[in-house]
């Protein structure tokens, strides 16, 4: 069963994690459905916003590896709704 889930980044100087960033997220291509990022150049950080809809062994996989690069912050929401 899926669920619905959102992960929050934060990339503080993104020159150095963006691409390994990048990378993880398109390896779970499959269950991403929505992206948002927004600079804040002046500050030299990021954030971003995936919307995913996929299996709960998935989204956490996706968060820990996103959460393991070095200069990215992560939260999960998760539903409890199965779809």
């Amino acid at each position: 069963m899926n669920r619905v889930a959102v992960i929050s980044a934060i990339l503080e100087n993104p020159a150095s994690c963006q691409q390994t960033f990048n990378d993880v997220v398109s390896a779970f291509h499959d269950i991403v459905r929505g992206r948002m990022g927004i600079p804040f150049d002046e500050h030299q950080m990021a954030v971003i916003s995936l919307t995913l809809l996929g299996p709960l062994d998935k989204i956490n996989s996706l968060t820990g590896k996103l959460g393991s690069i070095p200069g990215v912050q992560v939260k999960a929401a998760i539903s409890r709704k199965e779809i």
